[in-house]
């Protein structure tokens, strides 16, 4: 089995040639260390010969600058001691070569098998570029193969070439592409004497960034010195060699393409983007792009969902009915299976959204998002590939927060995830319907417009106001000495590719299940536990109480029944740390029972309502179930006499849940993107934080 490294820059088309030589043979993993994305695939190339594909993050040359390029430079160095390649494929667009062709001729002086896999052949010939293959590939010096994974073509000579490459049928070119050795001669030649087998553009590259590699300590020193003695400048040598390697490329543009005349009429992209990066028009179609986005997500996923949460009912109920009434079943029925649906529910949404989005990545609309976002996301410490992953959160945060591994700056990724809950997500819907329908009264302003739609929009505009604030204040305190670049660069316009649409929303749904599903399924089962129990005398003496008052009062068995479910309930273990906590949310309007709302609903935010149910002893009966909650709700007093939910308490408690963490399946995916419990308990602790004083703000001020 060899490994086979696949390179290339940014939208040279990676991606597509991945997926057409691995097919559905892929795993996503990460890189160690960083949370970039290491995929990788089986491909047979024919004759017992099989091969691993590995799909680098892309680059624009071998001087990197962002973490996902430095994941690739060592790898090209030969430092990730997980990666060892033995080939690489490295792509070029052949509708923008000039750029291209630099990279390329960085990792030809670098000495590895190589083959050129030419794409965009269809968007050159476009553009009017004509190419001749069989003459570049005399100039480069290592076989060039025309390749259109999209459609499929050319991929059968490319695994030819590949296997003919691994039988070692090609040899490395003798002679640099550039004079390498005359750059810095003597540093050199003194390097490749320290670390031998090395090519003379390879040591340069340890001349300039052996503090990054893994190296002997005595060898560091070695290096340092050899650069002291022959007074190496890395800025001076990078910048000739960069020049030597441009005037090389122009000559070997000059024989073998013919390009047309740069008055050649412009092509339907650039005559696109006009309009859709124009300063006023792109952002209104932006935002009807987005909320299209959005609508899509939660109406189509909405039946999916719907379906899986009936039928996991329909599994507890037939559970209940079979299995003996112990302590087991309700384990298994109210922990295990409640679990389970608790994360195959967000499936559908992360299938559907991550689909779309990759609809927008493969028509090339995505790219102009983030450019036309970039200005104001950078002011408050962002970029504008962070504009995707919040608005993707107004659905869900948990695959908000797993397609926010596409921005590249680790600060700037990971203030994207801090912020990305603060959007309301479509959880928060049960709760705020129910609470705006307590307090808010249905009336009309202007004849027009409705005030509880308009409490519900300022409920959304309330969480990203909040999360433009908090990356502003975070930026400040977040420590990182990797630079922000937002280099970018806008692809052709193209119809999506279904089978990559297909493959990559099966493979986010399956990660999320295995990964975070795990964690989720732990945290269902302690909540279960703690809701179901509690000190022993307590819930004797309940279970005595109610036995007795269902005996002497047999006509009111159903009754009793709810009301002896909602004080096992009150004296659970649960209800203990509601009442505890009663003094702490006293001062924002809540008593015991939203506080047990408020623990239990850690599980998924509408489970508010479910609590409210149990408590206030109401059965889920019919479609009069949510009336009688909300008369129930009204009709709740304090122990001085005054409503529960007032409206000073209702707009309290809709802050509350715009801006508390209260999302076991958001915490576990945000321990698993930054591989560390440090920044879910960051999260956690400053969500809760300025959940806690906005609510008592709201509440002192509405009081």
């Amino acid at each position: 089995m060899i490994q086979i490294g696949l390179v290339g820059n940014p939208n040279s088309g990676k991606s597509s040639l991945f997926n057409s030589l691995t097919g559905l043979n892929q795993k996503v993993g990460n890189f160690p260390g960083v949370t970039v994305d290491k995929k990788t695939g089986r491909c047979d190339l024919g004759d017992n010969l099989s091969s691993t594909i590995i799909d680098l993050p892309g680059t624009y040359s071998l001087y990197p600058k962002r973490g996902d390029e430095w994941v690739t430079y060592k790898v090209l160095m030969g430092q990730d001691a997980d990666v060892q390649l033995d080939m690489l494929i490295l792509l070029a667009d052949a509708s923008n070569l000039k750029r291209n062709l630099l990279f390329v001729s960085q990792i030809i002086d670098l000495k590895l098998p190589v083959v050129v896999a030419l794409t965009m052949c269809d968007m050159a010939r476009r553009k009017g570029i004509e190419i001749d293959i069989e003459g570049l590939e005399r100039e480069l010096g290592v076989p060039v193969v025309a390749v259109n994974p999209r459609r499929n073509k050319g991929i059968s000579q490319l695994k030819k070439v590949m296997a003919a490459v691994a039988r070692q049928q090609y040899k490395a070119p003798v002679l640099d592409f550039i004079p390498n050795l005359d750059l810095a001669a003597g540093a050199v030649k003194q390097v490749k004497e320290l670390v031998p087998g090395i090519s003379d553009y390879k040591a340069i590259h340890y001349l300039i960034n052996h503090e990054h590699f893994a190296l002997p300590d005595q060898l560091q020193e070695d290096i340092e010195q050899t650069e002291k003695d022959n007074q190496f400048n890395p800025t001076k040598t990078q910048a000739e060699e960069i020049m030597q390697r441009y005037t090389r490329i122009k000559g070997i543009m000059q024989q073998t393409i013919a390009e047309p005349d740069p008055l050649r009429k412009s092509l339907l992209t650039e005559k696109i983007d006009k309009l859709l990066l124009h300063r006023v028009w792109g952002y209104l179609i932006l935002l009807a792009v987005l909320f299209l986005l959005f609508q899509s997500v939660f109406l189509v996923a909405q039946y999916p969902m719907d379906a899986i949460e009936s039928a996991f009912g329909s599994i507890g109920s037939w559970l209940g009915s079979v299995l003996p009434d112990t302590w087991w079943s309700d384990l298994v029925i109210n922990g295990l299976v409640a679990g389970l649906s608790g994360i195959l529910v967000f499936v559908p949404q992360i299938m559907i959204l991550f689909g779309l989005i990759t609809v927008l990545e493969d028509t090339g609309y995505m790219a102009r998002i983030s450019f036309l976002t970039d200005k104001l996301m950078r002011k408050v410490g962002l970029n504008g590939k962070s504009v995707m992953p919040m608005i993707s959160a107004f659905a869900c945060a948990v695959p908000a927060i797993m397609s926010a591994r596409n921005i590249e700056n680790s600060k700037e990724r990971l203030l994207t995830i801090l912020v990305t809950p603060l959007m309301s997500c479509s959880a928060r819907l049960p709760v705020f319907t129910i609470l705006i329908a307590l307090v808010v009264p249905q009336e009309l302003v202007g004849g027009v417009i409705s005030l509880q739609g308009l409490v519900m929009m300022g409920l959304y505009l309330l969480g990203i106001v909040m999360a433009m604030m908090v990356s502003w204040i975070a930026k400040w305190f977040i420590r990182n000495r990797e630079k922000s670049f937002f280099i970018l660069e806008l692809p052709m316009y193209r119809a999506p590719r279904w089978n990559n649409i297909f493959t990559t929303m099966v493979e986010k749904a399956r990660i999320f299940v295995t990964d975070a599903g795990k964690i989720i399924m732990i945290i269902s089962l302690l909540l279960w536990a703690l809701s179901s129990y509690g000190p022993g005398e307590r819930m004797e003496k309940v279970a005595a109480e109610y036995a007795a008052l269902k005996s002497s009062q047999p006509e009111r068995l159903e009754e009793l029944e709810k009301e002896e479910g909602a004080a096992k309930l009150a004296n659970s273990y649960a209800g203990i740390l509601g009442k505890a906590i009663e003094p702490v949310i006293t001062p924002l309007g809540y008593d015991w029972k939203i506080g047990i709302a408020l623990i239990t609903s850690f599980a998924a935010r509408e489970v508010f309502v479910g609590t409210m149910a149990t408590l206030y002893s109401v059965g889920e009966t019919d479609d009069e179930s949510g009336l009688l909650l909300r008369q129930k709700m009204q009709q709740a007093r304090k122990a001085d006499g005054s409503k529960v939910y007032s409206l000073a308490t209702g707009l309290s408690l809709m802050v509350f849940y715009v801006l508390a963490m209260q999302c076991m399946s958001t915490l576990a995916i945000v321990k698993r993107e930054t591989r560390s419990w440090k920044w879910p308990v960051v999260q956690f602790v400053y969500m809760t934080a300025l959940a806690y004083l906005m609510s008592f703000l709201t509440y002192q001020i509405w009081s």
